[in-house]
């Protein structure tokens, strides 16, 4: 994996970069969709590279673990294969979602044993066999396992955890580094900060994970409930650490809002599945604010969410006929609304970067932000 700095902000720490990858370019900032076991919920892989134009997706080691499992993976020869995906995938280690069973799982050194939320099953991840299973998914970016604290978590708790991820890094470097790609391409390791809220703990988190000189580095335990105050302080502090020439990922963040507030710190990556999941719950994110289209007020709305959009989710169908398709409990409500949020999303991060790249983007972020925050 490359990654090329093109430009910074002269008025903020917003950078335009490029990843190349074995599948592919990335353009910086970017914003992947979330497609958890394989699957962006309700959208199919044409919906993503046509009308959404996603440059990225992620996929889940521990769902993919879990469902399809290891053997079809590896017999479809990974997941590119698997999903027809022919674009670069990074696949988060499970680490989040060990954090999310929190009444079903037991952290030790070794690493953490989990029960199944599919049949009560027991398993072990642990940083090698974590390693192992994102190889034979054929993931081009893998992430460090991880232990992601919660919100609020005490200081001793925090450390101990932190310190954990690092042991756990090591572990992460040291397997990959005695094994293959199982299928011929590149495999790139992110190591991930963590520190909860503490500022000390972040800087420290930021200096270990910058000296192992991975290729990108991930900020995470953000967006799990802290106020946003928080989460931009502890971004700011980690992306003044973490090295200028590798790309910054900020792991589940986060509203239209969120995003742009993080690239004007420095960020380069974002995920999260907000656009799919308030989208099937009817929040539609636009230009001009945020649309709860289920309310009466669209009923008789004939415009589209944006005419002049690419995107044929956003262009071609009125507001009043999406309103109808989820009174209605048509699921092609939840695809429209889902195909419209992401192509949203891929487009506010493309303008960001033309904003960037013209020296304007922190006189517009302000206006924007603003203008995404309205609800209509």
């Amino acid at each position: 994996m490359n990654f090329e700095l093109i430009t910074t902000d002269n008025g903020s720490k917003a950078r335009a970069g490029k990843i190349t990858t074995a599948h592919g370019e990335i353009e910086t900032p970017i914003f992947m969709p979330v497609g958890t076991v394989g699957s962006v919920k309700a959208v199919t892989q044409e919906q993503l590279r046509d009308a959404v134009q996603a440059q990225i997706i992620l996929g889940n080691t521990y769902h993919l673990y879990l469902r399809p499992g290891l053997e079809v993976l590896s017999k479809a020869g990974g997941l590119h294969k698997f999903n027809g995906w022919d674009r670069p995938i990074l696949t988060d280690s499970g680490g989040y979602q060990v954090f999310s069973l929190a009444n079903n799982r037991k952290i030790k050194e070794e690493g953490v044993v989990f029960q199944s939320h599919i049949d009560g099953s027991r398993h072990l991840f642990t940083p090698e066999n974590v390693m192992d299973i994102q190889r034979t998914i054929g993931a081009d970016i893998i992430m460090a396992f991880d232990e992601c604290p919660p919100y609020p978590s005490e200081y001793r708790y925090a450390r101990k955890s932190m310190d954990l991820t690092h042991r756990w890094l090591d572990r992460c470097i040291k397997r990959l580094g005695e094994t293959m790609p199982a299928y011929g391409h590149e495999q790139t390791l992110f190591p991930i900060v963590q520190g909860s809220t503490y500022k000390d703990l972040r800087k420290a988190s930021a200096e270990f994970i910058a000296s192992r000189g991975a290729a990108g580095n991930a900020i995470g335990g953000l967006s799990v409930g802290e106020p946003e105050e928080d989460m931009y302080e502890m971004c700011e502090l980690v992306c003044d650490i973490l090295p200028v020439e590798k790309p910054r990922y900020l792991m589940g963040v986060g509203t239209p809002w969120n995003i742009l507030e993080n690239i004007s710190l420095g960020v380069d990556m974002f995920d999260c599945v907000m656009p799919t999941r308030n989208g099937r719950n009817g929040m539609l994110f636009t230009w001009n604010g945020v649309i709860n289209i289920k309310n009466k007020k669209w009923a008789d709305d004939f415009t589209p969410i944006d005419a002049n959009s690419e995107c044929f989710a956003t262009r071609d169908y009125s507001k009043a006929y999406i309103r109808h398709l989820f009174a209605a409990g048509e699921i092609l409500g939840m695809t429209l609304a889902s195909v419209h949020n992401l192509a949203f999303y891929l487009e506010l991060v493309k303008e960001a970067r033309k904003q960037i790249l013209a020296g304007t983007f922190s006189t517009w972020k302000p206006k924007m932000i603003a203008q995404l925050k309205t609800r209509l």
